[in-house]
């Protein structure tokens, strides 16, 4: 089963004379040695015709880049369960520092960052080129597309803001590059390709966060919210998490960049401050496909509703979520719910499907959802459901998969 970990930190809690190194998901990364870093001299061209290749080579572009990428450290407080309290309420805090990278988007100090390199903040700081190290606002956060922004003081700082390019026109075997801090090594950088688009990860708050871009550049815990470049220098998506393949929190060449059009999308609205909610149906599904043969279901694709929460859109437009156990190859899984097959008439084939259709709207929006619903005859009957949208809740209820 695939590990994923975020890339948030190295983090030392402190407390009761306790030092803990915390890494990604409370991996062990080990010692990192001595580091070296390795530019090749040759240009990088874009496997993408509709590209032109600017002729830069890595070095070319980390001299222009590099700059415009800073070192941010968040003081965070944790709440733990004290062990010497028997009878219970024996809450402490533990204050500690978070580390990670951060992209200077405008003259005006706007720094863009990944929402758990702040999360749970009570200051943040951000460490410029040559070691110039100011105060930072977290003006705006999105949990769900693991997105936050910073306001620096402009007065008095050389800022170096990154062109934001365009994700949607990545393709697999592009050239790219990371710039960030993995390790608390400043402004390191690394080298890779596109390994593959349209991948789906889970945000802090257990969303699904969509058309994420998969690199082999290697990425390490320090390099989230940091840029990765295509070949002319221009930021197509924000590290954000890694895939370990194992018991450790190191980067084994998968890493996981959240769209820069994901974030040029809402940016307007995360420099007015609050928090940036995406649309929510309320439910969890499952991608129908050769897996649940066993079913005997109507359609080859499609999402089955496996849970409705209560109070949500969902409930409210009578869509129901399954009330009995049925076996698969993949093991257990509820039956009897609706098939969701179209939203606004679009076919919908998986989940995925599913999730990035919802995402695509906003709260208050109404969808036509088409979907196929047994008629208790051992029969399916065609219904189509009008639902508005909502806000998503802070996190997933009551699901530990990600949900639309």
């Amino acid at each position: 089963m695939k590990r994923t970990f975020f890339i948030p930190f190295i983090a030392a809690l402190l407390g009761g004379g306790i030092v803990v190194a915390v890494i990604a998901a409370f991996g062990d990364l080990g010692g990192t040695g001595k580091s070296v870093t390795t530019v090749q001299a040759a240009p990088i061209a874009p496997s993408n015709a509709s590209q032109q290749s600017t002729g830069l080579t890595p070095h070319d572009i980390y001299v222009k880049d590099a700059p415009g990428v800073v070192f941010v450290t968040s003081t965070i407080v944790q709440k733990t369960e004290s062990p010497f309290n028997l009878f219970g309420g024996g809450e402490s805090q533990r204050q500690g520092q978070a580390t990670g990278s951060g992209i200077v988007i405008d003259q005006n100090g706007t720094i863009l960052t990944n929402y758990h390199v702040v999360e749970n903040a009570i200051k943040v700081t951000v460490s410029l080129e040559k070691g110039k190290t100011v105060n930072a606002q977290v003006i705006g956060k999105d949990p769900s597309n693991d997105l936050a922004v910073l306001r620096i003081h402009p007065d008095g700082l050389a800022l170096h803001p990154l062109t934001l390019g365009n994700s949607s026109g990545a393709q697999v075997g592009d050239p790219v590059l990371a710039i960030g801090n993995p390790f608390d090594l400043e402004r390191t950088l690394t080298t890779g390709v596109i390994s593959a688009l349209q991948r789906q990860i889970t945000a802090p708050n257990g969303f699904a966060i969509n058309n994420v871009l998969q690199t082999d550049a290697p990425i390490n815990p320090g390099n989230s919210g940091g840029p990765l470049l295509d070949a002319s220098g221009r930021v197509i998506g924000i590290n954000s998490q890694i895939e370990t393949g194992g018991s450790g929190g190191g980067s084994v060449g998968i890493g996981f960049a959240v769209p820069i059009d994901t974030a040029k999308a809402e940016i307007s609205q995360l420099e007015k401050g609050g928090t940036v909610r995406g649309a929510y149906i309320g439910l969890t599904s499952l991608t129908i496909d050769g897996s649940l043969s066993a079913l005997n279901l109507p359609v080859k694709s499609g999402a089955l509703v496996q849970s409705v929460q209560k109070g949500t859109p969902a409930e409210k437009a009578g869509i129901k979520g399954g009330t009995v156990s049925g076996s698969t190859e993949g093991g257990q899984v509820a039956v009897g719910g609706d098939i969701i097959v179209t939203v606004d008439g679009k076919a919908v084939n998986s989940s995925e499907d599913l999730s990035n259709d919802i995402s695509a709207k906003k709260p208050g929006d109404t969808v036509a959802v088409g979907l196929l619903r047994g008629n208790g005859k051992g029969g399916y009957e065609h219904k189509s459901l009008s639902v508005k949208l909502a806000s998503r809740p802070s996190s997933v209820p009551n699901a530990s998969t990600p949900e639309g």
